[in-house]
C-alpha cells in the first residue's frame, strides 16, 4: 500500500508541475490550427531538393503529432509533390517536438535540455533530409506543387470552385478561434491524453520503485548509456509530451541528460506499429535511411549534450523543473484537475478499448489509421470508424496540417 500511495503521489507532483504549461501548449496548437492557412504551408513546400527539407524540419517543429497521427500528413505532402527528403525531415521533426511538449519541457526539465530537444530536432530531422535528398537525389525538375487550399475550419471551401480572397469573409475572427479551441480540447488533447496518463504514471514508478544506483550505474553516461536508451525507445510508441515526464524522472535517478535526450528523441519519432505506414509512404530505402539517421544523430547528439554538461559542470538534476515553481500553488493543482478531468473520458475509452482486445473481442486499437490512399486501413484515409475506442490517428488528409 505505502508503494502504491509513492507512485500516486510522484505522478500527482509531475502533473502539478507540467499542468498550465500544457494548457499552455495546447492552446497554442489550437491557434495554429485555425490560423496557419493550408495554403501558405503548402505552397512553400516544393521539391528542391535542399529547401524543402528546410521548410519541412521548421514546419513540423510546432505542430503536436503523434509518430502514427504524422503519417497520414507525411503522406499528404507526398502526394502533393513534396519530395522524400522533405518527407523524411518532416516525419521525424513533428513527432520529436511540438508546442505541446516544448511547454512541458519548460515546466518539468532544465533550461539546456529544453532548448537542446527542438534544436536537436532540427538537426536530425535536416540531417535525414538531406541524406535522402543527397544520396537518392529526386527525379526531374522541380515539379509544381499543387496547394491544398481547403479551409482549416470547417471544410466550406476547397479553394477551387471558391477563390481564397472570397473565402476570408466566410469566417469571422471568433469563429476561427473557436474552431481550434475545439481541435486542440476535443481532438488534439484526446488522441494525446491517453499517452500522456501512461507516462505519468510510468515516471512516478520510476520515481518510487527504481533504485538509483542501478539507473546511475548503467546510463549515468557513455555511448552504451545512449545505445541502451535507443533501444528502449525505438519500437516503443509515446508521444512527445509523454515522454517528457518519464525523461525527468529518469535524470532524478542518474540518468544523463545526453541519454534522455536520446529516449526523448527517439522514443516519439518511432514505433513498432508505425513502421508498416512508413515503408508505404517513403519505400524501403526512404525507411531505412529514417531509422538509421535518427539512430545515429539521436546518439551522436546525446554525446553532443553529456559534454556541454560536463564543459559547464552543470548538473541536470540540480536545475530539473524550476520553471514549475513560478506557477502559484492554486494554479498548479487546479490546472491539474483540469487536465485529469480533460483526460479522463479518453483514457477510459482507450483501456477498454484495449481491454476488449486482450479479451479477444476485436483487433486492438493502434496504428491502423492508414496513409491517404491505402483502402486496408479503416477507412477514410487519416480516420478511425469507431474513434470512441482509443485510436490515436485522427489526421484529416484534406486538412492535414493544423
Amino acid at each position: 500500500m505505502n508503494v502504491f500511495i509513492e507512485i500516486v503521489t510522484a505522478s500527482w507532483d509531475l502533473l502539478k508541475d507540467s499542468s498550465v504549461y500544457i494548457f499552455f501548449g495546447i492552446f497554442v496548437s489550437g491557434v495554429l490550427r485555425a490560423f496557419l492557412s493550408p495554403s501558405i504551408v503548402m505552397r512553400h513546400l516544393g521539391t528542391n531538393r535542399f529547401s524543402s527539407v528546410f521548410k519541412a524540419v521548421l514546419l513540423g517543429i510546432p505542430i503536436p503529432l503523434c509518430s502514427c497521427g504524422v503519417v497520414p500528413a507525411a503522406a499528404s505532402l507526398k502526394r502533393q509533390g513534396a519530395n522524400n527528403g522533405a518527407t523524411t525531415a518532416f516525419l521525424i521533426s513533428t513527432p520529436e517536438t511540438g508546442i505541446d511538449s516544448i511547454s512541458i519541457s519548460y515546466a518539468l526539465l532544465d533550461p539546456i535540455l529544453t532548448v537542446a530537444r527542438p534544436c536537436a530536432a532540427f538537426v536530425t530531422a535536416t540531417a535525414a533530409g538531406l541524406a535522402e535528398n543527397t544520396l537518392f537525389p529526386p527525379k526531374g525538375q522541380e515539379t509544381v506543387l499543387k496547394p491544398d487550399l481547403s479551409c482549416p475550419v470547417d471544410g466550406c471551401c476547397d479553394g477551387l470552385n471558391c477563390e481564397p480572397e472570397v473565402h476570408k469573409r466566410h469566417h469571422t475572427f471568433g469563429e476561427k478561434f473557436a474552431s481550434g479551441m475545439h481541435y486542440a480540447f476535443r481532438v488534439l488533447w484526446p488522441d494525446l491524453a491517453p499517452w500522456f496518463v501512461v507516462g505519468i504514471l510510468l515516471a512516478g514508478i520510476i520515481d518510487a520503485l527504481v533504485p538509483t544506483e542501478i539507473l546511475a550505474g548503467y546510463l549515468g553516461g557513455g555511448i552504451g548509456a545512449m545505445l541502451i536508451m535507443l533501444v528502449v525507445g525505438v519500437p516503443l510508441y509515446i508521444c512527445a509530451t509523454a515522454s517528457t515526464p518519464i525523461a525527468a524522472s529518469l535524470i532524478l535517478k542518474g540518468v544523463s541528460p545526453g541519454a534522455a535526450l536520446v529516449f526523448l528523441l527517439a522514443a516519439p519519432a518511432t514505433n513498432a506499429a508505425s513502421l508498416p505506414m512508413l515503408m508505404k509512404v517513403l519505400g524501403k530505402r526512404g525507411t531505412t535511411v529514417y531509422l538509421v539517421s535518427i539512430a545515429v544523430m539521436s546518439v551522436l547528439l546525446g554525446l553532443a549534450l553529456d559534454w556541454v554538461y560536463a564543459l559547464a559542470g552543470l548538473s541536470a538534476q540540480a536545475t530539473l523543473g524550476q520553471a514549475a515553481e513560478i506557477i502559484p500553488r492554486w494554479a498548479q493543482i487546479s490546472g491539474a484537475a483540469a487536465v485529469l478531468v480533460l483526460s479522463a473520458g479518453p483514457t477510459a475509452r482507450f483501456a477498454r478499448g484495449h481491454i476488449k482486445s486482450l479479451l479477444g473481442r476485436r483487433p486492438a486499437p493502434s496504428c491502423g489509421c492508414g496513409v491517404p490512399g491505402d483502402d486496408s486501413s479503416h477507412g477514410e484515409a487519416g480516420h478511425c470508424h469507431d474513434e470512441k475506442e482509443g485510436c490515436g490517428c485522427s489526421v484529416d488528409s484534406r486538412k492535414s496540417i493544423p
